[in-house]
């Protein structure tokens, strides 16, 4: 067990201050950069600092539950989303270089937040409602992400690329979760993911 906490600890400090590696190309590679004007490359920039902030939550959502998770099979499957989100954390975070723009401040206190979340629904509820969380998590951030596919600006043709990527890696964990034996959570739950989601999206928008 106590592996394992250290692992979660290397995982941390990795997400938050490390440069992050991505095992996959980044979508925006080749695609033709258009010129922003300076308001399009704020925007975009406070746009990929949102997406950036969900990229560090989904890395401690995923680490919290694995640490959590009593299945072998189940925690190799976590362990596999977790990865993939790792490409979606270094191509924001690529991008944000790209728009002379930087990560949210309060990284940190959201990845204890999405942290404390993962592992509490992996002991308090057990496997299935811990894979319900990645459900309910993954369908809020696919109309998230389609939200920025709406707002970002039409000549920022790369950061659409990563966005539309992104949506749909998200998808395909919800699916896993799905056939893993997700269960349905309770309103009240879904609507307080909502609310915590707002906030901090609307923070990180500008922090």
């Amino acid at each position: 067990m106590m592996n394992a906490w250290i692992q979660a600890a290397d995982s941390a400090l990795r997400t938050l201050w490390a440069e992050p590696r991505a095992s996959r190309s980044n979508p925006a590679a080749g695609v033709a950069e258009l010129t922003l004007s300076e308001a399009e490359r704020r925007l975009s920039g406070a746009l990929m600092r949102v997406n950036h902030v969900g990229e560090v939550c989904a890395q401690a959502l995923y680490t919290g539950q694995a640490l959590a998770c009593q299945n072998p099979a189940l925690r190799a499957k976590l362990t596999e989303a977790s990865r993939e989100e790792t490409d979606h954390l270094a191509w924001t975070r690529q991008r944000l270089h790209a728009l002379n723009d930087r990560p949210s401040l309060l990284n940190p206190v959201w990845y204890a937040g999405a942290f404390a979340i993962g592992f509490a629904a992996g002991k308090v509820g057990g496997d299935r409602v811990s894979l319900g969380f990645v459900v309910e998590t993954e369908r809020q951030v696919e109309a998230h992400l389609q939200s920025h596919m709406d707002a970002l600006p039409a000549a920022d043709t790369a950061s659409r690329a990563i966005v539309q990527a992104m949506k749909a890696d998200e998808m395909a964990h919800a699916q896993m979760a799905q056939e893993a034996g997700a269960v349905p959570l309770p309103v009240p739950v879904k609507s307080l993911m909502q609310v915590a989601a707002k906030v901090m999206t609307t923070v990180a928008h500008r922090v």
